[in-house]
């Protein structure tokens, strides 16, 4: 006779927090719906095109995918630091600072336009991991805080940036503040015809997989993992604490860098950033959405990048701002983060799981 499959602890705490996450936005859309009621007098068709404005036109869905490829650089960034229980919130500037290099590079550098992508994304790298080791650099150093000093950090790279783009990029002839064009064929050419979907979206998919592979399948992840889990135990362990420190921040402000670089050579022909873009600190929001796992940090950028697409369909559909996304980002984080939030319910049914595994075991 053959004995039902019962399910496991590990297999009830995935479905529960994939059951805590549904909730989340429910509640969260619930609420969103009750405030759009007070400020239109159609609120379902408001909350229809909210929903389903992204998947009227083929356009409309591949701006999604586009919105959703900085998200996703960003999110891996702060993920791979984070891990390491390190806040370090400059992957913002590094971003930035990314996205300038190859921008130099594609105006300035000779040869085939496929080196010169290859060789402005390695520089963008290498200049987002030097840009997120200097917080690092003070914490092992001095123990300063390094959400205070990455925080200002990225306001230092904007103006550092701002300055190096006034002397060695901007257009003089150009009617608004951009650089030079970049040379002909440097850029990532689009994949859908009439989109503006470029070839970034198969790029990031690689750094997603990297990045898991990295975290969860190499002796290197295991220790960031467990540096970031207990930095007293690592260092009984006789793990190096300030190695796993630096080499986060290095490999996170890598990602970040090469993020800048395929959103700039993705999505313009010359570098026009003005001020910080604020993918990095939507990158912090991926990461709680995530639950620090960084093969769901595209599903995170996929929700938050439809949602986004979805509110300025609605905006234009409808006497609804768009502002309204903001509200529901920022309760599904606030359920999403909240540890509180159905504990009582998870722990009950963790403990009925449990028992039932144990008398399943005594049957035997």
């Amino acid at each position: 006779m053959k004995t039902r499959k019962r399910m496991t602890v590990g297999q009830f705490n995935t479905w529960f927090e994939v059951l805590r996450f549904g909730l989340a936005i429910f509640i969260a859309f619930a609420i969103s719906f009750i405030i759009m009621s007070f400020s239109t007098d159609s609120p379902f068709a408001a909350i229809g095109n909210l929903f389903i404005g992204p998947m009227t036109s083929v356009r409309r869905f591949s701006t999604v995918l586009e919105t959703m490829i900085p998200l996703t650089f960003a999110g891996l960034a702060v993920n791979v630091m984070f891990k390491a229980n390190q806040f370090n919130l400059a992957a913002e500037g590094a971003l930035f600072m990314g996205a300038l290099m190859s921008a130099i590079i594609a105006i300035y550098m000779p040869g085939p336009p496929i080196m010169v992508i290859i060789a402005g994304m390695i520089a963008a790298g290498i200049v987002g991991s030097l840009v997120c080791a200097i917080p690092g650099i003070l914490k092992i150093k001095w123990n300063c805080s390094e959400m205070v000093i990455s925080l200002m950090l990225n306001y230092v790279m904007l103006y550092f940036g701002t300055y190096i783009f006034n002397q060695v990029a901007r257009d003089p002839d150009s009617a608004y503040k951009a650089s030079y064009t970049f040379r002909e064929g440097v850029n990532l050419g689009n994949i859908i015809p009439r989109t503006r979907l470029h070839a970034g979206i198969f790029i990031v998919a690689v750094f997603v997989i990297l990045t898991y592979i990295f975290m969860f399948k190499t002796k290197w992840g295991y220790k960031l993992r467990v540096t970031g889990s207990n930095i007293h135990f690592a260092k009984c362990a006789g793990i190096s604490v300030a190695g796993v420190i630096m080499s986060s921040q290095l490999i996170g402000g890598f990602i970040a860098g090469v993020g800048g670089s395929t959103e700039m050579l993705g999505m313009y022909s010359r570098f026009q950033w003005s001020s910080l873009p604020g993918y990095g600190f939507d990158g912090v929001i991926l990461n709680i959405l995530a639950k620090e796992n960084p093969a769901y940090v595209p599903v995170a950028a996929f929700f938050v990048a439809y949602l986004r697409i979805g509110a300025d369909y609605m905006y234009k559909q409808s006497d609804v701002a768009a502002e309204i996304v903001a509200i529901i980002e920022g309760l599904v984080i606030v359920l999403v983060a909240a540890t509180a939030f159905l504990s009582k319910f998870r722990h009950k049914m963790t403990t009925k799981v449990s028992k039932n595994l144990l008398e399943a075991g005594g049957a035997r």
